[in-house]
């Protein structure tokens, strides 16, 4: 049915499948309470727009409000770094620094996550922590996990450079690797493709090292694969000896495979260090 055609017949057909739903969602409603359910709420919500979805998943109540106003304000490129100031600044409530940086790097991919995919921003991301390099200044460290898969290598490249303004704003330094972390993620590297799978692009060892000597946030994550490393195990800084799948995805897919997509962000948001 056309929307130009028929405008009144669409709005009223979509009025009858709202309220449908709705007039479901009470009957569930019942049943609940009803029932010997441990939850009293059905679990699953209603969501009017991608924003709205952004704001029930993560808690940050008038999130939904702002990202509509951004969006008419704002090139869309443009909107996830805003919603990482208002977040950190307190705008959806106040929160512990980790706790904010968690919230806005989950809430910014959210933001350029097509409405409707919602693993990356919220599963894929587990946490992030604010952590200390050897001199003793604080750093944010970014934990990955499975959901951060290679068909979406932009948006992983961009909460890269999302969780450097998050760093950013909370005065944070850069990440420095210690030589045996480095040496980790090429452990790493090579039993993945050895004995898990392939990544699309295929990145040198030396590519490697380069990127992670300079990423000025760590990439890092839960471990995804039933295999562990040998060589460098226990690290300090390393929670788990297990291969860490998404770390890998985020860095060889997405900062490294999409360096020229990820410098066009750069140059439109006229971010300093990348180049």
């Amino acid at each position: 049915m056309s929307n130009e055609s028929h405008p009144e017949e669409l709005q009223a057909y979509n009025a009858f499948l709202i309220k449908s739903v709705e007039h479901l969602y009470e009957v569930a409603q019942r049943a609940k309470l009803k029932s010997s359910d441990p939850n009293e709420f059905v679990e699953s919500k209603i969501v009017y727009s991608h924003g709205h979805a952004i704001e029930e998943l993560l808690g940050l109540k008038g999130l939904s409000q702002r990202f509509k106003e951004l969006r008419k304000q704002l090139e869309p490129t443009k909107v996830p770094f805003v919603i990482v100031e208002d977040v950190v600044n307190g705008k959806f409530g106040s929160f512990s620094e980790e706790k904010a940086a968690t919230l806005a790097v989950k809430a910014a991919l959210a933001c350029i996550t097509p409405p409707g995919t919602t693993a990356a921003p919220l599963e894929g991301i587990t946490e992030t922590k604010i952590k200390r390099n050897k001199d003793g200044s604080k750093y944010l460290a970014v934990y990955f996990a499975g959901p951060m898969r290679s068909s979406g290598g932009t948006e992983q490249a961009l909460s890269i450079l999302i969780a450097d303004y998050v760093k950013s704003i909370l005065g944070l330094s850069n990440y420095a690797p210690t030589k045996d972390e480095i040496s980790r993620y090429i452990e790493e590297y090579r039993l993945y493709e050895r004995k898990i799978g392939r990544f699309q692009f295929k990145v040198s060892e030396k590519e490697l090292i380069y990127a992670l000597e300079r990423i000025p946030v760590e990439v890092t994550g839960v471990g995804t694969d039933p295999i562990e490393v040998s060589a460098y195990r226990n690290l300090e800084r390393v929670e788990t000896n297990y291969i860490r799948g998404g770390a890998l995805r985020v860095l060889i897919d997405g900062v490294i495979g999409r360096s020229h997509k990820v410098m066009k962000f750069v140059k439109e948001l006229n971010l300093s260090g990348w180049d």
